[in-house]
């Protein structure tokens, strides 16, 4: 029976996410290039956020601060994926921003295809968005952690629940 556990997941902080846009907010609106930019940053719902700004440069320079504070934050900029500039009302351009909620499940099945193929003597299960991983003894879970910190599969993860009796 496998004693010894930890979970692969990747979850992007909230709150750290809305200091930061209210960071970046005080930042861009206090700057003089941006002064008239109608420059805005709103987290939508739970996995998305908004960038307004009145022309494609502005809302560069807009998503440039953003991030900045994003990376003081500790947020991985890999768990963001950005949508299409669209115009909007007001002549105004707004992006989409989509926040990395749990793995996807394809990028899950890679995560456990590799974790077999490494012929360790631990078994992962796909668990929801959740990667779990058992094994008897704490060494081989640690191989297991270092072999996935490893490679690369496009998303950011981190690991939690690392339980040992």
């Amino acid at each position: 029976m496998a004693d010894n556990s930890f979970d692969i997941v990747s979850k992007v902080d909230l709150q750290e996410v809305a200091n930061a846009i209210q960071n970046a907010l005080k930042e861009v609106h206090t700057r003089f290039d941006l002064k008239d930019a109608k420059a805005d940053i709103k987290l939508e719902g739970k996995d998305a956020i908004i960038l307004t700004a009145v022309d494609e440069y502005k809302l560069k320079s807009v998503n440039d601060v953003f991030q900045q504070k994003l990376v003081k934050r500790h947020v991985p900029l890999k768990a963001l994926s950005y949508g299409a500039v669209d115009s909007a009302l007001g002549a105004t351009v707004r992006q989409k921003i989509t926040m990395q909620q749990g793995i996807p499940i394809e990028k899950a099945r890679e995560i456990v295809k590799l974790i077999k193929d490494s012929k360790k003597k631990v078994q992962a299960s796909i668990q929801a968005d959740t990667v779990r991983v058992s094994g008897k003894d704490r060494d081989s879970l640690q191989e297991i952690i270092a072999l996935v910190k490893g490679h690369d599969f496009g998303i950011d993860m981190q690991f939690t629940n690392y339980r040992s009796n």
